[in-house]
């Protein structure tokens, strides 16, 4: 793909593949819109077991497309859950895995909601700061949040906070609201699939967690 992989752009230093915000944007829509793709339109459901930066290209328009489908499950539409072997990337991994319980497609959907922090901080979620002590990102952002901080401040440094705090404040949303029952819904809602109905329920979400 002309752009290369989403993790180039975020973990690398070189301040010429700097994603916008706009992009980065787009790029969390494009992904969601994806996985409704292979959860719910494909004949068969399939839960692709290693969502992660590495697996995101970019085409020349910066769209994103969903690779490497090596570890990837088919689930016929009769079945709820599927038990399998663990898969998958240490640090997106969903629960459900390491407990070895059957998986679901929401396993896909928790992936993306880690990757949702990593999104906004062109970080890994945890990382070494400079005084060289562990920084775990998503504890960090729940602080500022739960605070009413400045949410700009979490922002990839790069971008000089030139960001929608609206657009920010609504991705860390979808990501805290991931691992809750409705994280599914969620999906739907941070893809643009009836938004206008749906918007004001991750609102209401949040705020029971």
């Amino acid at each position: 793909m002309p752009n290369g992989s989403l993790n180039s752009h975020l973990f690398h230093e070189n301040q010429d593949s700097v994603l916008t915000w706009n992009t980065r944007y787009q790029i969390a829509l494009g992904i969601a819109r994806g996985l409704v793709y292979l959860h719910e339109k494909c004949r068969h459901c399939i839960i692709h077991c290693d969502i992660k930066p590495e697996n995101i290209l970019l085409d020349a328009d910066f769209c994103p497309k969903i690779a490497d489908f090596g570890m990837a499950k088919l689930m016929g539409k009769d079945l709820s859950r599927v038990l399998t072997t663990m898969r998958g990337t240490r640090g997106y991994l969903a629960p459900e895995w390491l407990s070895g319980v059957a998986i679901t497609a929401k396993a896909d959907v928790f992936s993306y909601g880690v990757m949702l922090f990593e999104l906004v901080s062109g970080k890994r979620n945890s990382h070494l700061s400079e005084d060289m002590s562990l920084t775990f990102f998503p504890s960090l952002a729940a602080n500022v949040l739960m605070a009413g901080g400045d949410i700009l401040s979490l922002l990839d440094s790069r971008l000089n906070r030139e960001a929608s705090v609206e657009q920010v404040t609504r991705i860390f949303k979808v990501a805290y609201c991931v691992p809750s029952k409705n994280f599914y819904m969620l999906l739907h809602l941070i893809s643009g699939i009836h938004f206008e109905e749906m918007k004001k329920e991750i609102v209401f979400l949040h705020n029971l967690r």
